[in-house]
């Protein structure tokens, strides 16, 4: 199979790829074209089909289509030049070929987190993860399969526990630097600080924000699911509870970041900071990673504004 990420200009291939989006436009001319987003699991391509010609068949967003196109450079990054198109057959290819997934085993991952969460020696926040983490079987599996974000960072199947456990870790790290925070309320919050995104984002194929992640987003929403399941909690002091959903709401560190709080413990500072970390080291991570041009600098990255070099691993 020509995966995404071992395309070269000046190719010419014929492939099946996931068509992840699909917009009619028109260029200055007037002339109508499709402006294409294809995918496979090592990552997604800008695609165009300049002439609607009967080489098109007709197809939408969230088909496989079995495509004959030219690999060429648009502003520094590969793009396909599109010429014939045909929805793919089911049993002519495996979707396993399209959704992007973690390099780490999830069920690993997964017992990972739970050894994390018998440390916690606080016996209502221990409750309180063990009710999401351990009992609830439906978060339980939308948790694993989720992505961490539509596209900025850990956007693959079992994302978002990639991204959890090592924004546990992180915190956990910084905890045992820092006597004066509370290790239990810094490792909980970092475990549920994403936990709204299991709602927030549809699973993939569409790895898209649903209703009510655009009406409430995944902070307000995780905040909301803590409090809900804290009500199984017996007894859980109320300036604990206050606490770590302060932490869920401060999380990204500034209300221009979509935080409804700024961080006003020290745990919320910590959680900010190791969130912050871990998805901005893992997005420059796939930037590098993902480059295909073989040049020792790439080109402008927008969410690091400034160019990226890589380095010798």
């Amino acid at each position: 199979m020509n995966y995404i990420n071992t395309l070269r200009e000046g190719e010419n291939i014929t492939e099946t790829y996931f068509c992840k989006d699909k917009v009619v436009a028109q260029s200055k001319a007037g002339k109508t074209y499709y402006s294409l987003k294809l995918q496979d699991k090592t990552g997604v391509i800008d695609a165009k089909i300049w002439d609607l010609s009967n080489a098109i068949e007709h197809f939408e967003a969230m088909d496989y289509i079995r495509i004959s196109a030219q690999v060429t450079s648009f502003n520094n990054a590969l793009q396909l030049n599109v010429k014939q198109v045909r929805k793919a057959e089911e049993g002519t290819f495996d979707v396993a070929d399209y959704m992007p997934v973690s390099e780490f085993n999830i069920d690993d991952m997964y017992k990972e987190l739970l050894e994390l969460i018998d440390t916690v020696q606080d016996k209502y926040l221990n409750q309180l993860l063990k009710l999401f983490f351990v009992e609830d079987a439906s978060f339980i599996k939308g948790f694993k399969k989720s992505s961490a974000a539509k596209s900025m960072h850990h956007s693959f199947i079992g994302g978002l526990l990639q991204h959890t456990l090592s924004v546990a870790k992180i915190s956990d790290f910084l905890a045992s630097q820092y006597p004066i925070m509370n290790r239990d309320l810094l490792v909980t919050a970092a475990i549920c600080h994403d936990i709204g995104k299991v709602y927030e984002l549809s699973e993939f194929p569409e790895n898209d924000y649903t209703d009510a992640g655009n009406l409430m987003g995944h902070i307000v929403m995780g905040a909301m699911m803590i409090r809900d399941k804290a009500k199984k909690v017996p007894d859980i002091p109320i300036d604990l509870l206050n606490k770590l959903v302060h932490c869920i709401l401060a999380h990204h560190g500034k209300l221009e970041f979509g935080s409804p709080e700024k961080p006003k413990i020290i745990e919320a500072m910590a959680l900010s900071f190791a969130d912050d970390t871990d998805a901005k080291l893992e997005a420059f991570k796939e930037a590098v990673e993902g480059d295909q041009s073989g040049e020792t600098w790439l080109p402008y990255n927008k969410m690091f504004e400034t160019f990226i070099r890589k380095t010798d691993g």
